[in-house]
């Protein structure tokens, strides 16, 4: 049972890491199609897409980075983790713009390291 739960972790460490870079994808796209194009802004800047990717990084998180707590003891991952949904959440009412994408760009990135820490402690 603990090797099924731990295999279930790892592997949504692995989403996180994955959705963290989509994010930061995402933000960097969106600034580039707006700004140079003028195109897609009613779909890549929509805040229904900010809003559900944080639900899914601070739900992705928690059970991750909550469980990795348990499991190997050590906070770090957890409070990095935790600094950059932060960071993610500030982004959601600074408006869009370059404060935005830098903010969420950050949070993606704590995250993602948070996940790589709590992969490696748990290895």
């Amino acid at each position: 049972m603990t090797r099924a739960i731990l295999s279930i972790r790892n592997r949504l460490d692995r989403f996180g890491m994955l959705l963290s870079g989509l994010c930061a994808l995402h933000c960097v796209a969106g600034i580039v199609l707006v700004s140079v194009l003028g195109l897609g802004g009613q779909v890549l800047l929509s805040p229904a897409i900010h809003e559900i990717g944080l639900l899914l990084a601070i739900v992705v998180g928690i059970f991750t980075l909550g469980l990795g707590v348990l499991r190997h003891g050590r906070p770090a991952p957890l409070l990095i983790g935790g600094a950059g949904i932060a960071l993610m959440t500030a982004a959601l009412f600074v408006g869009h713009g370059l404060p935005e994408a830098l903010l969420t760009i950050a949070g993606v990135a704590l995250v993602a390291t948070a996940h790589i820490r709590n992969l490696r402690h748990t290895a």
